[in-house]
């Protein structure tokens, strides 16, 4: 059986960083993630799947991830139920995700991208357009 999801989409919230009893760190959060199509109106919809998040993953998303930003994550699709106070069986579908990937920066409150320092390294761009790097055919392997 497969049971792998890939979503791309906006943190609908900040996540919600939380420990269990045993120390283990777990984040929830929402993505809204645009359907492929309009509806009869023209207007494009979205869904809005909750998300879980486990161990170290959890706090670096707590950590690095805000409202709004734009992330992809892959996953899987879980269900799971519980009685709640009332004595009635609910049902929760999420997605636990495995994985998660920044994909744009870190916006500050006048829309500026920050550059953080514990930013992953991956933003960083070693060919930015103020570098110049000279390269000679001589030094090419082929």
């Amino acid at each position: 059986m497969i049971n792998n999801i890939t979503l791309v989409g906006r943190l609908t919230r900040d996540p919600d960083l939380r420990y269990t009893s045993n120390g283990q760190a777990v984040a929830t959060f929402n993505l809204a993630v645009n359907r492929n199509f309009t509806n009869a109106s023209g207007e494009r919809e979205a869904d809005f799947p909750s998300c879980v998040i486990w161990r170290k993953q959890a706090e670096n998303l707590a950590n690095y991830a805000r409202k709004g930003m734009l992330i992809g994550i892959t996953g899987r699709i879980q269900t799971r139920n519980y009685e709640n106070q009332q004595g009635q069986r609910v049902y929760v579908t999420e997605v636990v995700t495995d994985n998660f990937q920044l994909l744009e920066r870190r916006q500050d409150n006048n829309g500026q991208s920050q550059q953080n320092s514990n930013q992953s390294k991956s933003f960083d761009d070693p060919f930015g357009s103020n570098t110049h790097i000279d390269i000679s055919d001589d030094d090419l392997p082929f």
